[in-house]
């Protein structure tokens, strides 16, 4: 496990610092106090940046933080100070990439939390107890939208209402096990 990079957190925010969806993979920050006095100091560090064209990499309480803001989402990906930026920056990227593939070009907070179940699922894709399972957007989104049992139709072909409703019959079997 040394030489795997792990992930602590992975958060999207809006512009006023406050969630839309995140998910933690680490006991850094036992209660919920603690994770949103996080999100908080570390939304309120990167707020006079400008990473609006690529990712921005910065530390922040012994910890590396990697972000990027898009109209009026922030992304944000943290991992430990020895973790490698390069493969954080990754993650984001993937990240970013997929989540605009799954709201077609369309990233912004409204359209965000009216599909926050294909962000869940596009989170937990990514990431999994902290371990990187996966970087590159077209994998991620179309393990998102098509539930891969039944050879169902391909993701870029897929309509809005035909992804959404192999998005949540997807969620609904991972709730189920």
């Amino acid at each position: 496990m040394d030489s795997c990079p792990l992930v602590k957190n992975i958060l999207l925010l809006d512009s006023e610092g406050r969630r839309v969806a995140v998910k933690y993979f680490s006991d850094d920050w036992a209660t919920q106090g603690a994770k949103l006095a996080y999100e908080k100091s570390v939304f309120m560090k990167t707020l006079k940046t400008n990473a609006r064209t690529e990712a921005e990499i910065s530390m922040f309480d012994g910890f590396v933080v990697v972000y990027k803001f898009v109209n009026d989402l922030h992304f944000f990906v943290t991992a430990g100070e020895e973790e490698n930026e390069l493969i954080l920056s990754s993650v984001l990227q993937g990240f970013f990439d997929a989540v605009a593939l799954l709201l077609r070009n369309d990233v912004e907070k409204q359209i965000a939390l009216e599909n926050l179940d294909l962000i869940l699922l596009c989170i937990d894709e990514i990431v999994d107890r902290g371990i990187i399972l996966e970087t590159d957007a077209d994998t991620i989104a179309g393990k998102v939208a098509t539930n891969g049992v039944d050879g169902s139709v391909p993701f870029s072909e897929q309509t809005i209402s035909q992804a959404l409703a192999t998005a949540r019959e997807h969620l609904a079997r991972s709730l189920l096990k």
